[in-house]
């Protein structure tokens, strides 16, 4: 997932339930990533370095081929 530094993306599985969803951004020159829950963007954001993003995504989408 290719992220912009300057704006929040909201995730593609969020569909219209904007009280189901996270966003996420890039936060530096490594590509680490910040995300955010969308119903509640002032409660802070999870800081993911590049290496434990990529095994997160890697994780959750080995688990939905598998559903």
């Amino acid at each position: 997932m290719a992220l912009s530094s300057d704006r929040w993306q909201k995730s593609s599985f969020s569909g219209d339930q904007a009280y189901a969803c996270v966003e996420a951004r890039a936060f530096s020159a490594r590509q680490g990533v910040h995300v955010r829950d969308t119903k509640d963007r002032g409660r802070g954001v999870l800081a993911f370095d590049a290496r434990a993003w990529t095994a997160f995504v890697s994780r959750v989408c080995g688990e939905a081929a598998e559903s």
